[in-house]
């Protein structure tokens, strides 16, 4: 066999490769020979049949088989020893004439798209902006509010007053209503309302006007769980209502004994405390959103600043040849130009690994499966044993998809502390609204 490469340009090649006879002949000669001792055709013994009726029935197939395989084997040897950075796979050229499985030279080509050599310059970033949300007083007191009802106490009163929590059967035969809802007095749109409420006693029934009775109206609908259609005609009658509990909340008092229920017992001693555990908690919820939003703003900026061509024609041509689906030209040419951008950045992504010793081993695997499982576990209270996590690890990690998955998102963070350890980023820190707003110019 014989294998030589023509580079066409910088970014694409020709593999030529030539089969003699004899690097194929042995192992046709051996696979019909196996044919031969099982085949069972009638008016012969099995293991008689002539070989030359083996060869004209089979002869052709079984060196095409064998032709491949030996083109698959030492393409990938080649490619391998050569060290050869290719986009996507190598492309066969169709022969300009059918083949003769019986010449004494078999002659095949293959196109390649060669991996671009570029450089990455992290200081194209300067101008990201690397956003830290920091909660602010009202996100605080709200959290620390929900906390006080949480633990305060429910006491069972008969007649609405302000601040009440109200539970009633809400009915409409018009639009099939029928559900349990829980209201206050300040939900409620006008005086006359809410002195009909303050006057009515348990299990009385009540009607108001759908329309009048509620401050917000798309409020309503989402405690009603109605669609567009329906809650437009239920805005057209009356809401019957009928009054199942009055509940006064009594808020819990913040004390030792509340803070050892919250947090680990000692770790909170003050309300002050408290606060900085929930700011704190408040900034681990927001991180998800600020990183995407950073690695989103990094990956955009990094492609668009650094500069290199690809083999594009390649591309084209190995998306339309590759995709399950039939796909016509132009339809691989739109395809190319949706997944270009994405193909840069695996490129430049790709060389930040390499050159950084980024690539992940299998400790740094199992330590972050280990994170992950202990994680969720906590959640629950649950605190596995050594031996029983070992045993967890194990069983994720033997599936396939889900050991790709966790190495996947195991990557995303080591880039992305890559980026905020490396690249000049401006950080920013901004309260959420104003975060939701610069970021996605959004009030």
């Amino acid at each position: 066999m014989n294998i030589n490469k023509t580079d066409l340009d910088s970014l694409n090649s020709v593999i030529n490769m030539t089969i003699e006879r004899k690097d194929y002949e042995e192992k046709v000669s051996t696979v019909l020979s196996n044919y031969r001792k099982n085949a069972n055709i009638p008016g012969f013994r099995k293991g008689h049949v002539p070989m030359g009726m083996i060869k004209k029935q089979y002869e052709q197939a079984v060196i095409a088989d064998e032709v491949n395989k030996l083109l698959r084997e030492n393409l990938d040897n080649y490619i391998k020893d050569e060290k050869l950075e290719l986009l996507g796979n190598p492309i066969p050229k169709l022969p300009k004439e059918a083949l003769n499985w019986k010449d004494p030279q078999l002659t095949f080509e293959f196109e390649l798209g060669i991996a671009p050599k570029f450089d990455i310059k992290l200081s194209v970033l300067k101008k990201i902006i690397r956003y830290e949300i920091e909660p602010e007083k009202k996100m605080i007191q709200e959290q620390i509010n929900n906390i006080q009802k949480q633990y305060g106490k429910l006491v069972s009163q008969n007649k609405i007053e302000k601040g009440y929590e109200i539970t009633a059967q809400f009915r409409n035969k018009e639009v099939e209503l029928e559900k349990i809802v829980n209201f206050t007095i300040e939900d409620i749109k006008s005086k006359k309302n809410i002195s009909v409420l303050k006057e009515a006693k348990l299990s009385e029934v009540l009607s108001f006007p759908t329309k009048s009775f509620f401050r917000d109206n798309e409020a309503l609908k989402r405690l009603l769980s109605l669609d567009d259609k329906k809650f437009k005609e239920l805005l057209k009658s009356d809401i019957i209502i009928e009054l199942k509990e009055i509940n006064e909340r009594i808020l819990a008092d913040f004390n030792q004994e509340l803070f050892d229920k919250l947090y680990e017992p000692g770790t909170v001693n003050s309300v002050k405390e408290l606060e900085e555990k929930i700011k704190e908690s408040l900034k681990l919820q927001f991180e998800p959103q600020t990183n995407q939003k950073l690695m989103n703003d990094i990956s955009e900026a990094i492609v668009a600043k650094t500069k290199f061509k690809l083999p594009s024609e390649f591309l084209t041509k190995w998306i339309q040849t590759s995709s399950k689906e039939p796909m016509t030209q132009e339809e691989a040419v739109q395809e190319y130009s949706k997944s270009e951008s994405g193909i840069r950045y695996q490129l430049i992504e790709g060389k930040i690994i390499s050159e950084n010793n980024l690539d992940i081993n299998f400790e740094e695997l199992k330590d972050y499966t280990a994170s992950m499982i202990q994680n969720q576990m906590m959640q629950y209270g649950q605190t596995p044993e050594k031996e029983k996590l070992d045993e967890i690890i194990s069983n994720v990690l033997s599936n396939k998809d889900e050991t790709r998955r966790i190495s996947e998102q195991l990557m995303r963070e080591k880039i992305l502390n890559f980026y905020k350890e490396n690249a000049p980023l401006n950080t920013k820190k901004v309260g959420f609204d104003a975060f939701i707003k610069q970021a996605y110019g959004k009030a």
